[in-house]
């Protein structure tokens, strides 16, 4: 017997319709390339989005086509998140930070047929033109009078929507027809295609607005820092429009004082990024802490990496704000987990609480976890025992993008996620390592992960990066390698010394090398790889 329920599609032209109808006048604020804020709303993005719509139209863009775009968090690059899907296209948003040849190589893999990009990345794109063979047309996310003029037959983005109306209907189709493209970021191998749908997305954005999730509300301003191609930002644009959250668009403003004026000026409740880029919002604050009175920030949310305990201490002590750490992954949509305490730890002491901000969180609903051996064995919830990861759900890939023979699924449906981890009873999830990464020494597992967030907790540690290179006694053994914060001074053997406080004896580095940079993937995270290449032929004082 069948439900008598609606069978309403769950599309991404929802979302906007619906905002545009019932939260009209809720702003969107953006910086832009051309140097302007541009203040808009709901109404306006509705409006412009179906304009957008009707242009892809009238260039030829059919169901199913690549749109791609090279562009910043910005109010235009918001309306073709809506405009690209809602008329039935697939939205390929293109991570500017990859190489050139990895840029090239996506937008040819996605064929895409159109390439919208901000001014900001003409230069980057003129060596790419004459290559990008599948590409009919460039168009430039600006004005007439800020047309690039390197660019040949480069189309004006604004001219496009002046020459269209809004009377428009978005179309109807299945919600498991493909709504965006992201590409992996690469590490190994050329990056891969992850191929969301309208059904995905649009459950992945009730995620996000659960108060067991993200919380998102109508009550936030929130200052979208991690960026519109990186995992369509966290589905942060989507889930905003479905309750109708402020959103403060930063364009190319990613440093600590650009972030802080926009979060002061826009009285910003919410914001979420990478580490990375919270340790420069916190080193800026802390040399302006009169700032941070009058700032209304009161959660951020981290991922890309592991966030270290002591920045989430630090975000508290300075701030006075909540992190709330999640972990997920391009193949993810990227929500796999949400670090929220639960009502049984409010009589923990603060640092105690730090401890369980500081891993990865817990499921939602809609997501299953599990660690497995080797062998595929299923692994305990203790909390203690470490296995390789797995996922499995409704917003979780199947597939990679033009690759069928690339089977990512078991028989049961889990797809492996290449980390190392624990799950405790609780169902809290502690990425330990990637398993590419994770070092063995002695027929034991020491957790790179650990190590660096126990070394940046040193006030002299910027940042740091742990590599297990081989040993001749014990198959592998932890290096270190560390930038000092800027006017400080540590030893080796002082910064030894203060590990040795926080982990086991048998984890400390065998030797500690201090840099002035370390190198880190488009998305921000740490390339090992290229360090371990870096340090391949080091010998380890305790090996010569």
């Amino acid at each position: 017997m069948q439900g008598l329920m609606q069978d309403r599609q769950l599309l991404i032209s929802t979302l906007i319709e619906y905002a545009g109808l019932n939260h009209s006048n809720v702003e969107i604020v953006s910086q832009t390339c051309e140097g302007v804020e541009v203040r808009s709303n709901y109404a306006n993005l509705r409006s412009r989005s179906k304009k957008l719509a009707k242009a892809l139209l009238a260039l030829g863009i059919n169901t199913g086509d690549r749109v791609g775009t090279l562009a910043w968090n910005t109010f235009r690059h918001q309306e073709l998140y809506f405009a690209v899907p809602g008329m039935g296209a697939v939205l390929h948003t293109i991570n500017p930070r990859l190489f050139a040849d990895q840029i090239e190589y996506i937008i040819q893999h996605a064929e895409d047929t159109v390439l919208f990009f901000d001014i900001s990345f003409t230069a980057l794109l003129l060596p790419l033109l004459s290559k990008l063979t599948h590409v009919q047309a460039f168009i430039a996310m600006t004005d007439r009078e800020h047309l690039p003029a390197e660019i040949p037959d480069c189309l004006c983005y604004e001219d496009l929507l002046n020459a269209q109306d809004d009377v428009y209907d978005w179309p109807q189709f299945q919600e498991t027809q493909a709504a965006s493209l992201c590409y992996t970021s690469g590490t190994t191998g050329q990056p891969k295609g992850v191929l969301y749908s309208h059904r995905s997305t649009v459950l992945h954005a009730f995620t996000v607005c659960t108060v067991d999730g993200l919380q998102l509300s109508r009550q936030d301003s929130v200052l979208l820092v991690v960026p519109m191609f990186h995992v369509n930002a966290w589905g942060f644009p989507y889930a905003a429009a479905m309750c109708g959250a402020k959103l403060c668009l930063p364009g190319l403003g990613l440093d600590g004082e650009s972030i802080c004026e926009l979060a002061n000026n826009e009285q910003c409740t919410m914001s979420i990024g990478v580490p990375t880029v919270w340790l420069g919002f916190m080193n800026y604050l802390e040399s302006a802490p009169d700032r941070a009175k009058t700032l209304k920030l009161n959660r951020i949310v981290m991922g890309g990496s592991a966030a270290p305990r002591a920045l989430i201490d630090r975000i508290h002590t300075h701030l006075g704000a909540k992190t709330i750490h999640a972990w997920g992954m391009t193949e993810t949509s990227p929500m796999g987990t949400i670090g929220n305490l639960l009502p049984e730890h409010q009589h923990l002491s603060q640092q105690q609480k730090f401890d369980l901000q500081a891993k990865q969180g817990r499921v939602i609903y809609g997501v299953e976890i599990r660690i497995v051996d080797d062998e595929g064995k299923i692994l305990a919830r203790d909390g203690i025992v470490a296995g390789h990861l797995q996922v499995r759900g409704p917003w979780i890939a199947n597939a990679y993008f033009k690759m069928p023979d690339h089977d990512v699924l078991d028989k049961d449906g889990w797809f492996s996620t290449g980390d190392i981890a624990c799950i405790s009873a609780q169902g809290y999830l502690q990425i330990t390592d990637r398993s590419k990464d994770v070092i063995k020494s002695g027929g034991e597992w020491i957790s790179s992960i650990d190590l660096e967030n126990t070394a940046v907790a040193h006030p002299a540690i910027l940042e740091a990066a742990v590599v297990g290179l081989h040993h001749s006694k014990w198959q592998e053994r932890p290096l270190l390698v560390a930038i000092k914060r800027p006017d400080t001074e540590v030893t080796q053997d002082e910064l030894k010394d203060f590990l040795a406080c926080h982990v086991a004896k048998w984890w400390l580095p065998d030797d500690i090398v201090f840099v002035d940079s370390l190198p880190h993937t488009a998305t921000g995270k740490l390339q090992k790889n290229v360090l371990r290449e870096q340090f391949k032929d080091f010998v380890f004082s305790t090996d010569q």
